[in-house]
């Protein structure tokens, strides 16, 4: 039996910012084992080539991929996504896995005596798309009828959720937000059958992680705290996506769980 020939047939997951980093790497790991795979993403049309490369190895795996280049975070968008999503599903197939990894966010200090600082402006745009988004899109779903009877909803959190980093505020108040929704999407959700988790990420090497300022310092840190001395790679991060996705994880829901290989001990 191949590996894609599993429990998995004829299950989908939707991975909200899935051309990179975790995303796409959760979406290469559920592709390998069966799941046919829906990707939202939103990129330029220079960096479509590499791109397509990555939806390619998708593709080998023998299932169905389905792509679109949107702006997720719109809500006149989204409607006619989830329209979209509707009309290309094969009659009664429903979304089991959604994965929640748009990382769109400011990056500036709060205070600088001659550089621009975090802005209102800033805070909102930063929690609407890193937090926000996860409720407006299971809400949206739900009310579709899209997802399954056995739903996992998987999004990422960082350490920055207790221990502030400079540059960081703004994603900071994001990800502390982004658990407490899934806290509440765990309790408030569980009626239709969706379990709900945030996972902690180590620090990982992705686009995302080059864009903080002063990311080599935060590398070099990690590698000092790590007791396996390696940073967190995304492959890492989508094989616990993989397990919370088992029928055997069904009872796990409304928590944080650590994948950072013990960097957050010390």
């Amino acid at each position: 039996m191949n590996s894609n020939e599993t429990i998995f047939k004829n299950r989908w997951a939707l991975i909200l910012g899935g051309s990179s980093g975790l995303g796409l790497a959760t979406a290469k790991k559920l592709a390998l084992h069966g799941y046919h795979i829906l990707i939202i993403h939103r990129d330029r049309r220079a960096d479509l080539d590499e791109i397509e490369a990555s939806f390619n190895e998708i593709k080998s795996f023998g299932n169905e991929l389905i792509t679109m280049n949107v702006d997720a975070l719109n809500p006149e968008k989204r409607a006619g996504i989830v329209e979209a999503i509707q009309e290309q599903l094969p009659f009664g197939h429903k979304i089991n896995v959604l994965v929640h990894s748009i990382a769109k966010g400011t990056l500036k200090p709060m205070h600088s005596e001659s550089g621009s600082t975090l802005t209102d402006t800033d805070f909102k745009l930063t929690f609407e798309a890193m937090a926000l988004s996860l409720y407006d899109w299971t809400k949206a779903l739900v009310k579709a009828a899209l997802f399954a009877a056995d739903t996992r909803i998987v999004s990422f959190t960082s350490e920055g959720n207790s221990r502030a980093l400079p540059n960081y505020a703004a994603v900071s108040v994001a990800k502390v937000a982004l658990e407490a929704l899934t806290r509440s999407i765990a309790l408030e959700f569980a009626g239709v059958g969706i379990k709900a988790n945030c996972i902690q990420a180590g620090v990982t090497l992705t686009k995302s992680l080059s864009m903080i300022p002063g990311y080599e310092e935060i590398k070099a840190h990690a590698l000092r705290r790590n007791p396996n001395q390696r940073l967190t790679k995304p492959e890492d991060v989508a094989n616990a996506v993989f397990l919370l996705t088992a029928d055997e994880a069904k009872w796990i829901t409304g928590t944080v769980i650590k994948v950072d290989g013990g960097e957050s001990l010390v």
